[in-house]
């Protein structure tokens, strides 16, 4: 069983209108295996597998009015304490604390800059048995245009140690006054902060992107290879939304599946790679 830290990313699912036709594009892009559906008391939710651990999970959606998105769900060992803290933070609860069943407690809260999350509190589903590893989540990203808000919130509600990043060709940085960084890193309470302890991070909607899209979190996935999983995701119907490009941490892609719900691709870095534009100006 995976320990997760007060905040960490601890599971994430993918609300699809076909949920059959999602376990067909997941099952042949990561070779996932799926369990039987549950109940309807639990909306037919239905585990992946990787290698015979869970990785994720598809939901079919509700109301067709909801979007279809990858969610990613933080860990709480208080879901009732944290919806709490949320609040007096200036977060919303699109859904409040509940249990679902023995499995654990839910819920749903959005962030001052309205990007929407999921709390876990763990029952007898603990969260994800495989994470950064081929074909399993990795990492998650927070796209805001609220960068002031949503920093001292997380910070309120989780206690993350951050980590900004800056620009090397910033003007400023040779002086040592770099203008105010775009990326930050965010380590659990307690850590050093930096890369190595990272859980999440937190980036900015520029101008670079499309006037209309939301504040939200983007999982990433690792695989072997990101082009050719790329390549895969376009011949199942998937399209790309930000081309592969190379990062000091991998090569990332960023798609959508069939039925539009946007998730990373994540590759170990290429050899004698030169970093590339990210997906603010692969998305412009």
């Amino acid at each position: 069983m995976v320990a997760f830290a007060e905040g960490s990313p601890c599971w994430v699912d993918a609300s699809l209108p076909d949920v059959e036709a999602g376990k067909r594009f997941y099952g042949e892009l990561f070779g996932w295996t799926f369990g039987d559906s549950a109940g309807p008391e639990y909306g037919g939710y239905t585990q992946a597998y990787s290698r015979g651990r869970n990785v994720a999970a598809l939901a079919p959606k509700p109301d067709g009015r909801m979007p279809t998105v990858w969610g990613v769900y933080l860990y709480t060992s208080d879901a009732y304490a944290c919806a709490a803290r949320i609040r007096a933070a200036g977060g919303q609860m699109v859904m409040d604390p509940q249990p679902v069943g023995p499995y654990g407690t839910a819920a749903m809260a959005a962030d001052p800059g309205g990007a929407v999350f999921g709390l876990w509190q763990p029952g007898t589903h603990h969260g994800f048995e495989a994470q950064g590893e081929p074909y399993a989540y990795c990492w998650a990203e927070l796209y805001t245009r609220a960068r002031d808000a949503v920093d001292v919130f997380y910070a309120t509600v989780f206690g993350y140690v951050p980590e900004d990043q800056y620009d090397p060709d910033d003007p400023g940085a040779a002086a040592g006054t770099p203008t105010a960084a775009e990326y930050r890193l965010w380590s659990p309470p307690g850590s050093a902060p930096g890369a190595a302890t990272a859980v999440l991070g937190r980036s900015l909607i520029t101008d670079a992107f499309p006037e209309i899209m939301p504040a939200h979190f983007l999982a990433y996935f690792a695989v072997p290879d990101c082009d050719a999983s790329v390549a895969t995701a376009q011949r199942l119907g998937g399209r790309v939304t930000a081309d592969p490009f190379d990062t000091p941490y991998g090569r990332i892609a960023v798609v959508a599946d069939n039925q539009g719900a946007v998730f990373a691709l994540l590759s170990e870095p290429r050899a004698n790679a030169d970093p590339e534009p990210g997906p603010e100006q692969a998305r412009a």
